[in-house]
Order: structure tokens, then C-alpha cells, then sequence
């Protein structure tokens, strides 16, 4: 219950918080799983109605026989309108609760197709969509390299994978996979900023292999050599360029794809790309995801077709209060290039069935055209 949580008692108060620039304690904290109702907490703030729910944190990270100790957390701080947040910032994440760490930014191309384009902005760039799909133009948007509190994400796997970030392994099996726990892309507005007095207040174990503790800095943790060189190392397969969006009838799916490699197998090349999608219910109603179809398009000249049961063995439901649900997968092409597209089918609860769109996108290598050069991020 997290994300209700979350998206109705903070994000719904977030503009009036930032507007006011009021100074908040985060009291405590809400169990993912509690149920709590916004609508019962009494303000505490007359300058801009903050209650007590509203101003608290969502999880606990202590268990007892006799149930979960709410323990506090840090102080909220304004929302950033411009610019961009620097690393070693703390923050919760709006949509699935979690606490985390910012380690650095990313600029990408954002291609959303729910806006037209005399309503963006003026700075764009075209992109190259499959088969006749209208053109859309891009404008640029921040994402962020996070760090995900170990703590949380038991709570959170349910609806978002906490494994997601993977890469080529380094030995000659071109389908080998490793994974980095508890590493996250965030985008900018994703982020709910907050200061803590604690040296460490993120469980990762990259945590302080990554960050120092400066209390003469804000936010108070700085990056150590071995974060940056890690950034500078793996660059080409966490490098996050193209953002790709649309809704259909409520439901709006964002996909990032990410290119990951190339290897040789039996006299070929092998290309691979990760590619991850998040489903939002912007509306009301409970919808529940039954189906996936997709078209995947080589530059060698193949087209394939794709259909299954759910994604990533799951059917998740789309709810008010559980809204959204976020998943990788992985691709791979006999071609340096490609696209994807297709469809996700969704039940109400009425048993009656809809198409929701997937953006089309485009699998591109780079220049990189080997697999990372490591079996582990350091």
C-alpha cells in the first residue's frame, strides 16, 4: 500500500510543500503493507496542510513478534523546479516508496507521444520510429543513477524488479547475464528530496564504497574516486539516451531501451539490449494485465513476433492504490539495429479486454561494440 500511500498523501501535497517552503520532520514511518487512510490524519501545518501522515515516512526497517517499529527517517526538503540533483542526494522515490541515493544523472531524449508538438518545448531533436509510426520529436529530460536502501526492497519486488540493471558476463557464453542489485534509474520528477543526519543512512553494500560522508557539503555525501570510475568504466552499458511514452485508455507505458553488447557466436555477431518498461494507471479503475505481443524488427531484414502470457512471469494489477509496475527483459538481434513495438492486453473487472500501446523504439548500437570489459561492477 506503499504507492497509495505515497501518491496520494505525498505527491497530492508535494506543489503546496514546495510553494510554502515549510520545513517538515518526517516523523516516522508507513508500513508498505498498512492501509493507511490520508483522509484520517489531522493537519499540522496551517501555512500549507501537511498532516501527520502526509509528513511521514513509508516503512519500517525493523520487525518484532509483536509487529513493525516506525522509526524516523530525515526532513523533507523543497522540490527542485530547475536544475538538477546532485549526487549523494537522498530522496524517496514518489511512485514505489523506496528510499535511495542519487550517484549521478543522466540527460535523455524523452519521446512522448501524449503531447502534441505545438504544446513542447522548442528543443528538439526527430527520431527514427518503425514503419510509418507518426514522427515525434524528443526533448531533453534528467534521469538518475540510484542507489536503492537493501531494507526496502523486499517491500517493493512485488512491483518493481530490484534486479533490473544487467549486463553481458565476460566469458563466451553470449547468453550469460549478471545483475547489480538494488541499482535504479529515477527520473527527475521521481524524485521527493530529503536530509538526514545519519553517515549512513543507505543500506547498499556499494553505499560507502561509492560515497563519503562531508558534513560541510549539501547534500553531505560526496563521491569517492571509486564511483567515478566506476562511471567512467561501465559508461557505455549504463548510458541511458532514448525515453519512449504513451498512453492508451488510462494506462501509460514508458519504455528505456539500453544497448548492452555485441558478441560473436558461431561465426555472427550477436547484439543485445535490455529494455526497461513501466506500466502506470492514471486513472481509476482496476485493470489487470493479461497479455504481451510484440514486433521485433532486424536491420538483416527478420521480423518476429512475439505473444505470451503476463510479463516477466507475472500479471500484475493496476490499481488506485498499487498504480504502477516496472519490469526488464532483454533482446538480442543478428543486426547492429532494430525496433520494437506491440501491445499489452489488459482485463477490467467486468472480464472486458483492451489494447494498450508500446511505444515504438529503436534497438541502435554505438561505438562500443564489445561486452563490458568486467563480471562485476568494480
Amino acid at each position: 500500500m506503499a504507492a497509495c500511500a505515497i501518491r496520494r498523501g505525498l505527491l497530492s501535497t508535494a506543489s503546496k510543500y514546495n510553494q510554502h517552503k515549510c520545513t517538515h520532520r518526517i516523523l516516522s514511518a508507513i508500513d508498505f503493507s498498512s492501509g493507511l487512510d490520508p483522509k484520517r490524519a489531522q493537519p499540522l501545518c496551517s501555512a500549507c496542510g501537511l498532516s501527520s501522515f502526509q509528513q511521514t515516512r513509508f516503512m519500517s526497517s525493523r520487525n518484532r513478534p509483536e509487529g513493525k517499529i516506525l522509526e524516523p527517517v530525515g526532513v523533507f526538503e523543497a522540490l527542485k523546479q530547475h536544475g538538477k540533483y546532485e549526487t549523494g542526494q537522498l530522496f524517496l522515490h514518489s511512485i514505489f516508496g523506496y528510499r535511495g541515493i542519487v550517484l549521478f544523472p543522466w540527460h535523455a531524449r524523452l519521446y512522448d507521444r501524449d503531447v502534441s508538438p505545438a504544446a513542447a518545448a522548442d528543443r528538439y531533436v526527430p527520431e527514427s520510429v518503425a514503419h510509418g509510426s507518426k514522427e515525434v520529436k524528443g526533448k531533453m529530460h534528467t534521469y538518475y543513477q540510484v542507489l536503492i536502501d537493501t531494507r526496502d526492497c523486499p517491500h517493493i519486488s512485488q512491483r518493481s524488479q530490484t534486479e533490473a540493471v544487467t549486463f553481458l558476463a565476460n566469458h563466451d557464453d553470449s547468453r550469460a547475464l549478471y545483475a547489480i542489485p538494488g541499482l535504479d534509474y529515477v527520473s527527475h520528477e521521481d524524485i521527493l528530496p530529503y536530509n538526514s543526519t545519519e553517515q549512513v543512512p543507505i543500506q547498499h553494500e556499494l553505499f560507502e564504497r561509492f560515497l563519503m560522508f562531508n558534513p560541510s557539503r549539501n547534500p553531505p555525501f560526496t563521491a569517492r574516486d571509486t564511483l567515478r570510475a566506476w562511471q567512467e568504466k561501465n559508461h557505455p552499458w549504463l548510458e541511458l539516451s532514448d525515453v519512449h511514452r504513451e498512453t492508451t485508455e488510462n494506462i501509460r507505458v514508458t519504455v528505456i531501451p539500453f544497448y548492452m553488447g555485441m558478441r560473436e557466436a558461431q561465426n555472427s555477431h550477436v547484439y543485445w539490449w535490455r529494455y526497461c518498461i513501466r506500466l502506470e494507471n492514471l486513472g481509476n479503475e482496476v485493470v489487470q494485465l493479461r497479455e504481451r505481443h510484440w514486433r521485433i524488427f532486424s536491420l538483416s531484414g527478420t521480423l518476429e513476433t512475439v505473444r505470451g502470457r503476463g510479463v516477466v512471469g507475472k500479471e500484475p494489477v493496476l490499481s488506485r492504490e498499487q498504480p504502477a509496475f516496472q519490469y526488464s527483459s532483454h533482446v538480442s538481434l543478428q543486426a547492429p539495429s532494430g525496433h520494437m513495438w506491440g501491445t499489452f492486453c489488459f482485463e477490467r473487472t467486468d472480464g472486458s479486454h483492451f489494447d494498450v500501446r508500446i511505444p515504438p523504439f529503436s534497438l541502435e548500437s554505438n561505438k562500443y561494440d564489445k561486452a563490458p570489459p568486467t563480471g562485476y561492477p568494480l
